[in-house]
């Protein structure tokens, strides 16, 4: 008989934004009408950069040559991207060398599958509320997992706890959900914790391009020896809108060595590296040429454009909060507003509330963990129109003061 992995019978029956989809479905099936406004799912709207357009047309013409046709490239991506990415953490203060840097598909994936290289014996410390990828990955292991606070008390930015021991450390600044940025001297904190117990940081940085201080890290690099203790996992998804073309990147420290239960020492790169020559079979040609042009100067300055779109679409959602005096966490460094659910309401509560009422689309809070509860995300996202019109015109701050 084929046994099946049954901590699958661990997870909820559904995935958060699976869920969501099919209430949404629902709901415009019954109401063709409708306008629904979404602001639950955080992906982008706003079309590809002209420059990574440019570059991608230029590989598929590439592709119909026969002197120029590419077929395997490597796994770990090609070295004109590794090239790129390295000038473009130079940018903001931080060496890495090419072969640090992991080409992928998506940071979700990444966060999924780099716990191929542990342990299943591990202890997981994960936020919450937190990115769901990271909880159901390490339930599908059947790992111990432990939680860290987040709460209005510390601003939704849980801190080490001495007396709580764990291996591997989940850290997500700007954060998903609530969009709670970690200083440096924060995350020089949580740097000391890990190298303390001998535990790895798996550091979150999809959301760094919507740092705007210079003050506030873009990468958990720019802390000292961080390279000892810390893997980063980067998305072009959100900083370039490649949520349906498909490309990110991990950086394994060489310094990033850690032992067996038998006692052997090995680098976590070498371990990647053939972890991914093993399973992957790399990104495309064609997305690796529009992600080598997302860092180039035409590039970064059409992508710069972008990110202040959605950053304004942040900041009209947040001066309207604030005028009425709603409590409310991040869109400033962040896409994302974290509010509390008005009237004591539930999570899914208000969501039903603002779809049948507004035929506007957020995501729960309860849906990132039990800290979660009695709170909602709103994503910047949107269109211009479509902000302005939940924001205002469906009068969504009426409805819930």
């Amino acid at each position: 008989m084929a046994f099946v992995n049954d901590n699958y019978c661990n997870l909820k029956d559904s995935y958060l934004f699976s869920q969501i989809a099919q209430k949404v479905n629902a709901y415009v099936a019954e109401h063709p009408e409708k306008k629904v406004i979404r602001m639950g799912i955080g992906d982008v709207t706003l079309p590809l950069a002209p420059a990574v357009i440019d570059a991608m047309q230029k590989a598929v013409a590439e592709m119909g040559v026969k002197e120029t046709f590419r077929g395997y490239g490597p796994e770990q991506g090609y070295d004109f991207l590794h090239e790129a990415i390295v000038k473009y953490y130079a940018g903001f203060g931080v060496t890495l060398a090419s072969d640090e840097i992991f080409i992928s598909d998506g940071a979700k994936s990444d966060c999924g599958n780099i716990t191929d290289i542990f342990s299943n014996a591990n202890t997981i410390l994960i936020p919450d509320p937190v990115y769901p990828v990271y909880l159901d990955t390490n339930i599908m292991c059947g790992r111990k997992i432990v939680y860290m606070d987040g709460k209005p008390e510390n601003n939704f930015l849980p801190m080490p706890d001495d007396s709580v021991k764990a291996d591997i450390i989940y850290l997500c600044s700007p954060n998903n959900p609530t969009g709670a940025v970690y200083t440096k001297e924060q995350l020089e904190a949580w740097v000391a914790y890990a190298l303390k117990n001998d535990a790895v940081i798996l550091y979150d940085a999809a959301y760094e391009a919507f740092v705007d201080d210079p003050a506030i890290p873009r990468s958990i690099f720019v802390v000292e020896d961080a390279r000892k203790c810390a893997i980063e996992l980067c998305s072009l998804s959100k900083t370039a809108g490649f949520t349906g073309t498909r490309c990110g990147y991990t950086v394994v420290p060489h310094a990033l060595v850690r032992k067996t239960e038998s006692g052997k020492e090995l680098e976590l790169n070498k371990m990647w590296l053939r972890r991914q020559t093993t399973k992957f079979n790399g990104v495309p040609y064609i997305i690796q040429r529009g992600a080598e042009a997302v860092f180039s100067e035409q590039g970064q300055k059409e992508c710069r454009e972008m990110l202040a779109f959605y950053k304004e679409n942040a900041r009209i959602m947040a001066e309207g909060l604030r005028r009425k005096g709603i409590k409310f966490y991040g869109g400033t460094h962040s896409p994302y507003i974290w509010l509390q659910c008005p009237q004591g309401m539930s999570s899914w509560e208000f969501f039903d509330f603002l779809l049948e009422k507004l035929a506007v689309v957020g995501t729960p809070g309860a849906g990132f963990g039990a800290m979660g509860e009695g709170y909602f995300r709103l994503s910047a996202f949107g269109s211009r129109e479509n902000t302005i019109d939940a924001t205002y015109s469906k009068t969504i701050l009426k409805t819930i003061i």
